[in-house]
């Protein structure tokens, strides 16, 4: 089990790398100061998916992490 400090490392990195620094201080503001029920919001993410659809998400999900890893590890050579 990785070290909570590790995970909050890594998520604060993906946040920010999906959305502009004004945009993620905003979406943690959001969490913070509404009642949210992360068990809730999960159960509903993916209500009315398919199990094709859920699978060929976790595909493309699998396969963008590939090449941002492999793009990662030629850029540090």
């Amino acid at each position: 089990m990785r070290a909570d400090a590790v995970i909050r490392q890594e998520g604060m990195t993906v946040l920010f790398d999906k959305l502009a620094p004004v945009e993620a201080e905003r979406f943690i503001y959001l969490l913070l100061s509404e009642s949210f029920d992360y068990t809730e919001w999960q159960r509903n993410l993916f209500e009315g998916m398919s199990l094709e659809e859920l699978g060929q998400k976790a595909m493309e999900n699998r396969a963008n992490k590939s090449r941002t890893l492999a793009s990662l590890t030629s850029s540090s050579l």
